[in-house]
């Protein structure tokens, strides 16, 4: 995307802002003419001044203008993702945005926010429908006004984050027949060539020789070879390393433990936490933090094949830890298990974020707004929430008590895969915890907020959301040891 500056001038597709009183934002010789329609449009009683709202209106000049009205509680954010949400025409890929004529509006401190939602906001998929009305990709964004270094840098921010993140929606959106194992690890690969990140994956073989057998019992369902992804950017020698962990199913029949076949499409969705680590690993790339980050995605399916592990059946982690299977729909904290047990082992991180979309009780416990969080760790937990603060993805943390490690102790093995169905969130995130040891580490579980998301205006209503792509960006460009 080209991002250009102009003196304000009349154009085509203009977004003009007004407060909260309904006065116009417009430069002082900006034409009366449009001035006193558009002044006149906001006069009606049914445009309100309290709360944050978009306006799309044609005149033959401007041919479509948004009256985009700040409220007297705004979020910027949101507010830009209302606008997106407006344009989904085909021929909004120029854009021209029209600032306040005084620099000291809070707009220009708000720029990266706004526009960061305009982008996100303004998705679509693409999919494989031959024949749609889907927008352009945005082309060109035009400040009419004075160029600054402070709006360009907040325009490129805004872009980067926001195309790494449409980048894992569109990863999570693939079916299952375009998204195996092998292409996530392409995307891996391709991902890390284009940010200079170095990569590698672990076959089958190598997970063996490695002890991952919780990995490799998920997989040994399917005929499509699992890959465990490594991705790591280097800020140096010195620097602390941060460990992120994303959950990679490319599909999710259930296995042997078969899932009901009403809504079963949407487990294409489940590799959207090993998405949103890439993603996150794009943004690194770019921004460059002082803190060494290694990405590990492991991905397989889990199908219920004649090979597939069974109910009862005992795996071993690569920590050597023992697993009874009780249900092979239960399969994410498998795979993450070995993912951590190794992830730790060889990296000796200084913390570990993992991200799944692990559990249906995450769901039950806190909808589809908040992403649920266990950590072990105060201030790597008061990180995470800053970070989810800043980048608008919301989180809320879960007891992870030790009362509920009763509930996962093995009877013929260490430890069985679930509890009851009582606390399954807090239960899934206690298994996880055993393979971190002593590492600070929290666990983001994003059943809930993974795809179709009504209340969050720069989520896809339908469709993979990236949510948590930012927020661990994010979290490594502020870290703190």
């Amino acid at each position: 995307m080209k991002i250009q500056f102009v003196a304000p001038q009349v154009q085509k597709n203009l977004i003009v802002f007004f407060d909260e009183k309904k006065r116009l934002l417009l430069p002082k010789d900006w034409p009366q003419e449009l001035s006193r329609q558009w002044q006149a449009f906001l006069g009606l009683p049914e445009v309100k001044a309290e709360s944050s709202s978009v306006h799309n209106l044609f005149h033959p000049l401007v041919e479509r203008v948004f009256l985009v009205g700040l409220g007297k509680k705004r979020d910027f954010r949101e507010l830009g993702g209302m606008l997106g949400k407006k344009l989904v025409q085909p021929d909004f890929s120029n854009l021209h945005l029209l600032l306040p004529e005084a620099p000291s509006h809070p707009i220009y401190n708000e720029i990266e926010p706004f526009l960061e939602g305009l982008f996100l906001g303004r998705y679509r998929y693409q999919g494989f429908k031959t024949k749609d009305n889907l927008p352009d990709p945005l082309s060109n964004l035009t400040f009419l006004a004075p160029k600054t270094k402070a709006l360009a840098e907040a325009a490129s921010l805004a872009w980067t984050k926001a195309l790494a993140t449409n980048q894992a929606r569109d990863l999570g959106n693939l079916p299952g027949n375009k998204m195996r194992p092998k292409d996530l690890m392409a995307a891996c690969k391709a991902a890390a060539k284009q940010g200079g990140l170095t990569f590698s994956a672990l076959n089958e073989t190598q997970m063996e020789k490695e002890g991952m057998g919780c990995l490799l019992g998920v997989a040994q369902g399917s005929e499509e070879p699992a890959f465990l992804n490594i991705l790591e950017y280097k800020a140096g020698p010195k620097a602390p390393t941060l460990l992120l962990v994303g959950k990679g199913l490319t599909f999710d029949s259930g296995g042997i433990s078969l899932k009901p076949g009403l809504g079963m499409q949407e487990m294409k969705h489940d590799m959207c936490g090993g998405a949103a680590v890439l993603g996150a690993m794009q943004i690194i790339a770019q921004l460059r933090p002082k803190v060494n980050v290694v990405a590990l995605i492991p991905t397989t399916e889990n199908m219920p094949d004649g090979k597939a592990t069974k109910p009862g059946d005992v795996l071993t982690a690569c920590n050597g830890t023992t697993v009874e299977v009780l249900n092979t729909d239960a399969e994410g904290r498998l795979i993450l298990a070995d993912a951590l047990a190794y992830g730790i082992k060889r990296f000796k991180p200084s913390a570990v974020v993992d991200v799944a979309t692990l559990t249906g009780a995450c769901v039950v416990a806190l909808g589809h707004y908040h992403s649920g969080l266990m950590c072990n760790d105060e201030k790597l937990y008061q990180q995470v929430e800053q970070a989810a603060k800043r980048t608008g993805d919301p989180v809320w943390r879960m007891p992870h008590a030790e009362v509920y490690d009763k509930e996962i102790e093995g009877t013929l093995s260490d430890l069985k895969n679930i509890g009851s169905k009582d606390g399954g969130m807090i239960t899934a995130g206690m298994f996880l915890k055993r393979f971190v040891g002593e590492v600070p580490w929290a666990h983001l579980d994003i059943a809930g907020t993974a795809w179709s998301v009504e209340r969050i205006p720069y989520y896809p209503t339908q469709g993979a959301t990236g949510t948590v792509t930012r927020l661990l960006a994010d979290l490594a460009m502020n870290w703190k040891k």
